[in-house]
């Protein structure tokens, strides 16, 4: 399975995470700024999921899978940062096997249902905007509820194919994961033995969870771009785009990094450019996420007043 029995440090069982090891000149400043955007992440995705459950006029479809958006990445980035930001203070750097296999199933299945979800987000925008009055109709509280379940499956089954094959590879030894995460593609750099089933496995993964779901938003909006182009009025125009300008964004930030790293060979030479992008959609996307859904959006900047405003009374009386 690919424990580490012993290294030259001493008997270790588990793995080294060299992370960011060949730039000691960074890791200071790395530590500083990973921890104050971790600590943002929490405090931006947490304030999202309380604002969404107690205003009224947030307890909408769109808001919903908002909410789940924002839980899915308190989940990611927990899954990633703490481990990290011990590692850039630690010289050995070590994970244990069982720590790496956690970081493993976890992250992938929250990764691959982040993919899923996106898209239902975006078909929810392409019933707001082209079937405005059936809206209420189609998107009702259990089709909700049915899509995110579907996500949040979809997600599970893969992690438990993807990791399981991976984790059953060979490694004769090999424990030093030129990452800071324990991933599938780096996983399986270390295997020992031919792993061309694998990494036709993965990139089959990534068509599934990368290629048509961003189709499938591709789709989406364009149809919404046709109806926004039928729309005479220039602040109704204005209004559909603001809608629907904070999804776009995040889609184009969580998939270009996500595809460099899965739509590329395994053995691709691109490690270093792999660890920057891979830091950005596990720690920068996920604090962008409600900074841009809280500054793109009107209802969600009153509702943040609102609550705040509520919480504020109650503390001074």
């Amino acid at each position: 399975m690919g424990m580490v029995k012993s290294t030259n440090e001493g008997n270790i069982t588990g793995f080294i995470l060299l992370g960011f090891s060949d730039y000691p000149q960074l890791q200071t400043a790395l530590f500083v700024v990973i921890l104050i955007l971790y600590l943002l992440t929490i405090l931006g995705n947490t304030t999202i999921i309380l604002i969404s459950h107690l205003e009224p006029k947030l307890q909408t479809p769109m808001y919903f899978f908002l909410s789940h958006l924002s839980f899915l990445d308190l989940c990611f980035t927990s899954s990633v940062i703490p481990q990290l930001l011990v590692n850039l203070q630690d010289p050995m750097k070590t994970i244990t096997y069982g720590g790496c296999m956690v970081q493993l199933y976890v992250s992938l299945a929250l990764g691959s249902t982040e993919c899923v979800l996106l898209a239902v987000m975006s078909y929810d925008r392409y019933v707001a905007i082209c079937r405005p009055l059936h809206y209420a109709l189609l998107m009702h509280p259990h089709l909700c509820m049915a899509l995110t379940s579907l996500a949040w499956l979809s997600g599970v089954a893969t992690t438990l194919v993807q990791s399981t094959l991976t984790l059953q590879l060979p490694l004769c030894g090999h424990h030093q994961v030129d990452h800071f995460i324990c991933e599938v593609p780096v996983l399986i750099k270390l295997a020992c033995v031919d792993t061309t089933f694998n990494e036709a496995e993965l990139f089959v993964a990534s068509i599934l969870f990368l290629v048509v779901p961003i189709s499938f938003i591709l789709v989406s909006y364009g149809y919404i771009t046709q109806a926004v182009l039928k729309i005479k009025s220039a602040s109704g125009r204005k209004k559909v785009l603001g809608t629907c300008s904070s999804h776009v964004t995040v889609v184009i930030m969580f998939y270009g990094a996500i595809m460099f790293m899965y739509l590329q060979s395994a053995k691709s030479t691109y490690k270093d450019q792999g660890k920057f992008v891979s830091l950005f959609y596990t720690v920068v996307t996920p604090m962008l996420n409600p900074l841009i859904y809280t500054l793109r959006n009107k209802e969600v900047k009153e509702a943040l007043r609102k609550v705040l405003g509520k919480i504020l009374v109650i503390k001074f009386t």
